[in-house]
């Protein structure tokens, strides 16, 4: 089984939110996923995202592959968190 971490679209027309998913790569983007591990709204100013990084490492470390969007988005993270140590 093939796990990547990916986001899904949620949200109405024009309003687009989007949740971090553990999936498997044969599942469609909206479709079943195996754990919700974080959230990412483009509209919101400021910090527009919530990420379990525990989890996504956890995740990583079983061999989890990271899409380009969901790897900036825990590179933003992992600043804000160095940032606030």
């Amino acid at each position: 089984m093939a796990v990547t971490i990916r986001l899904s679209r949620t949200g109405c027309n024009n309003k687009p939110a989007y949740r971090v998913l553990v999936t498997d790569t044969r599942f469609p983007r909206d479709g079943r996923f195996i754990e919700i591990v974080g959230s990412y709204d483009p509209k919101r100013k400021g910090e527009n995202y919530a990420l379990d990084l525990d989890r996504i490492r956890y995740w990583q470390g079983q061999g989890a592959q990271v899409s380009e969007t969901v790897a900036s988005l825990i590179k933003r993270a992992g600043k804000a968190s160095a940032a606030t140590v």
